[in-house]
């Protein structure tokens, strides 16, 4: 008897299809900014020190107890995975230009304002002690 298999990207859909709490709006951006983050690592023109990067951004949506652990505050605790996820991408964004990125994303929307957007709220929820320990954790700060 098989059965089918789940990648972490429907998990993360899956995990916040009924969520429709105070920050839904973005929230609901983080299983696409994770399939991003995974999606521009097949992209050739990365130099080593930006894969690390995303690849630091990856592994910190399943870490199980970061800054706003997931098991504790549900939705909420996926603020900051977008958080660093954002945070990466805009890099991304200032090192190879949003054109990159918008190749890779396969939404309609427009990437940038994605990032925008999610870059906002994100950093209005976030407290500053919680934003340097995003960034320490991932080993973006010391």
């Amino acid at each position: 008897m098989a059965s089918e298999f789940k990648d972490f990207y429907q998990t993360l859909r899956e995990n916040l299809e009924t969520y429709n709490g105070e920050y839904a709006s973005f929230i609901d951006c983080g299983p696409n900014l994770f399939k991003l983050l995974c999606d521009v690592l097949e992209e050739e023109a990365l130099d080593r020190e930006t894969r690390l990067e995303v690849s630091a951004a990856i592994s910190y949506y399943v870490v199980p107890m970061d800054v706003i652990p997931e098991t504790i505050y549900g939705p909420y605790g996926y603020i900051d995975d977008i958080y660093i996820s954002v945070y990466v991408l805009n890099r991304i964004a200032e090192k190879y230009g949003y054109d990159l990125l918008q190749e890779v994303w396969n939404f309609d929307n427009n990437i940038k304002d994605v990032l925008d957007d999610c870059y906002n709220k994100s950093s209005e929820i976030l407290e500053e002690d919680q934003i340097e320990a995003i960034l320490i954790y991932v080993g973006l700060s010391e």
